[in-house]
Order: C-alpha cells, then structure tokens, then sequence
C-alpha cells in the first residue's frame, strides 16, 4: 500500500467501549492496548490503507466560486477536509430529483445531470488540477495518490438521468461515471424504489424490461450497479440478472434500524453471494430508529421553518440553515442519536453476518449524512480508531476503507472486457 502523511484535524476520543485486542492481527490473548496505543496504531493504519468514500452530494452550484471545493467550504466534503481528515477518494454524486417521466421531464433531468458532470470536471480539470485526479479505472486510484492528488470517482444518483433512452447510459460512462444508483424517492423507467412518495408501493414488481436493458448495459459498459434506495424486489431481479459483482453506496443493516433504504438479511445474503459490497452509510435515521416523539419534534420544526424535506433544505440561507442546526440540537440532547459506535455497530453485523469481504463506508455526506464524530470528512479517522478498538485487524480496516470497493470495481472491469471480447 502506499504510505500518505496528513494534517488532520481534532481527533475524538471515543470510549464507549471497553478496549479490545490489538488491530494489527494478533491474537485475542494479547494485552489489551492503552488508549494512546489505539490512537497511534489507527493512525498508521488509516495513513498506510486507501481510504474511500463512495457517496457525498453536491449542490447545483458547487464547483464555482460559490462554493469551491479547492479551497474549502460550509460543505462536509472539500478537499481540505479531505486532507484533514485522511480520506483519500470520494464519489460527487450526480444526483437528480425524481420527476415527471415525460419527454419534458427526461429532456429537463439530463440538463440537471449535465451541470453536475460539467462542475466535476471544471473542479479538476481547470480549478486545482494540481490538488484532485478522476478516476476512470479502478487502478487510476493509486496512480492519482501516487501523484500527491486526492481522487474523485464519479457516481449517479437516481437512474432517472437516463430517462428511456439506452444510449444514455454509454454518454454517461464516457463522462466518468462508473457507477449508477437505479433509483432513488420514487420510481423510475427502470425499476422500483424504496420509497415511492406517490402512486402504488410497487409498479413493476421489481425491475422493468427497460432495467433489465440497462443493467446489461453496464455489465458491458464497467458501471458498477447500485442497489442503494432500490426495492427489495428490485435488487433480488439485478442479482438474478447481473453477471458481474454490485454495490449499495450508502446503506445500512434493516437488522438495526427497521427502514426500507436498508438491506435486510435476505439481500445481505445474496450480496456475499454475488460477491458485491455494502457501504455503510453515516446518515443517522438509517443507524438508528428515532422514537416517535423526536420523529414529531423534527417534522413539526421543520413546518414550521418550511422545510418540505431534508433535500430541500439545500437551498435555504445560512441563517435558516444555523437556526435550524442550533434547534436540531435541542432536540439530540434531549434524545441521543447515533454516533461513531452505532456506525460501526453496522459493520460489526455485516462482517458477521456476511463477512468483512463484503462491506464499506459510503457516507451520504451533505444529503443527510453526519453523525457526532463523523460529521464530516476531516473526522474519518475517528472510525479507524473505533475499527481498532474493537479488535479489527489492519488488513480488515483496509478492506473496509477502499480494498473492498476497489476488489468489486476490477472485477467490474474484468466483466466489462469479457463481454466485450
């Protein structure tokens, strides 16, 4: 692996648990280690592992002076918190809203996915080529490190952006993209989501005959499919159909948290099978299932700052956005949300349940994403550390960094040149 040294920022100390065996392998019979112990170790570990993030969001004017990720921002992802922090690589995610799946709304969300290819590519290419590489192959990541650069990947949220129309889906691949979310809050010409704020529970029962086209096409293409905010009955099809290896971006374990964007065990199951990943996402109501009173508390505060929901809240001033943090802050206090130990919590079931070959970290950073002690990008050793407390061992936390997503991403590729061969 290579060796990167990093500023960082803060460093919580988190002693929610009782200190484990050491993390470089050894066995459980070993003493347990010192506090400062831990806190070194984890930082040779997080400096020498290629760390990922597979999913943060972007606003529609970020990559302009605005809001300029060379130099740092209001955001949870920048490159200077990525330096801070030792994150290594992040996926900007082209997200688009769901919308009328009209010829009008298909020609209006490709325009919306355009002006967020555009920004990703003015960041690197014309704002601080010299800071940040994209990555096109899965070997592209360690070249670009090599280089001194920090790496972006590029990924689409909500399969919308390709409308009805196939060819799309090869326009976005030579724009970078190398993974695509199917779906997202709602249901598309591909298949069905999660969560469908209108209309019926189901549409087609899990993919469309168009999905199916398109999830051959990135089989042929290298695109690796995400089952983040499908159905369950969606991900079952892509697993009896794709030939190659697929991802969750940002989920967690239904086990945990009872919600619909979470995989449950069956889809867990089929995933190890399929030899594909779970990314574990740092967004708290996927951790950890609020009470009702706090669900009431949350949605009344936000009637009344008129809040539709947490996406529409990208574009509310900074004062709305500081009376809100301040109010949601009242609100944590009186009932404790998650934090470091229940992201980990997530992984400690997976790897269990599946294995750790099987699981990553995809945050949700700026579209819901952030926990105490994960906040944002510049905290991302606080999960190595909490990784090594509980006894994980270095080659373990390096999978679950970046070896895992990058495993599953070559053996995208390899599907890729063997259909087109």
């Amino acid at each position: 692996m290579l060796c990167r040294s990093v500023a960082r920022i803060s460093i919580l100390v988190l002693t929610l648990f009782p200190l484990m065996a050491c993390g470089s392998g050894t066995s459980g019979d070993a003493a347990p280690m010192s506090e400062e112990e831990i806190l070194a170790h984890a930082e040779v570990i997080h400096d020498q592992a290629i760390t990922i993030d597979t999913h943060n969001d972007i606003l529609g004017n970020w990559g302009t002076e605005e809001i300029n990720p060379c130099t740092g921002t209001e955001m949870r992802v920048d490159i200077p918190k990525m330096v801070a922090g030792g994150l290594d690589m992040t996926f900007p995610a082209v997200y688009v809203g769901q919308g009328p799946r009209t010829p009008e709304g298909n020609e209006a969300v490709r325009a919306a996915a355009m002006n967020k290819f555009e920004a990703i590519h003015r960041v690197v290419e014309e704002m601080c080529p010299e800071l940040v590489g994209i990555a096109y192959r899965a070997d592209d990541v360690e070249r670009i490190l090599a280089e001194g650069k920090r790496v972006y990947g590029i990924g689409i949220e909500n399969g919308y952006a390709i409308g009805h129309d196939l060819s799309l889906v090869e326009t976005y691949y030579d724009l970078g993209t190398r993974y695509i979310t199917l779906t997202h809050s709602g249901h598309n010409d591909i298949g069905d989501s999660s969560t469908p704020r209108s209309g019926p529970a189901e549409e087609f029962g899990g993919l469309s005959e168009f999905g199916e086209d398109v999830v051959r096409e990135m089989n042929r293409l290298g695109i690796m499919i995400d089952l983040s905010h499908v159905s369950d009955n969606t991900a079952l099809d892509v697993f009896a159909l794709t030939q190659a290896p697929v991802i969750a971006s940002h989920s967690g374990a239904r086990a945990i948290s009872d919600v619909p964007r979470n995989m449950n065990d069956e889809l867990l199951l089929a995933l190890k099978e399929n030899g594909g990943v779970i990314q574990m996402v740092a967004l708290g109501s996927y951790l950890k299932e609020d009470p009702p009173e706090k669900t009431e508390a949350r949605q009344a505060l936000m009637t009344e700052m008129g809040f539709e929901d947490r996406r529409a809240m990208r574009d509310i001033t900074d004062e709305q956005r500081d009376e809100f943090m301040a109010r949601m802050e009242e609100l944590d206090a009186q009932w404790p949300g998650p934090d470091v130990a229940t992201f980990v919590d997530h992984i400690d079931y997976i790897k269990n349940l599946i294995g750790v070959d099987h699981v990553g970290i995809g945050t949700d950073f700026d579209g819901g994403g952030g926990i105490p002690g994960f906040n944002d990008a510049s905290e991302a050793m606080n999960v190595t550390i909490e990784l090594v407390r509980r006894g994980y061992t270095d080659e373990e936390i390096e999978k679950i960094w970046g070896g895992n997503l990058l495993r599953v991403w070559r053996e995208v590729e390899q599907v890729a040149a063997e259909i087109q061969g």
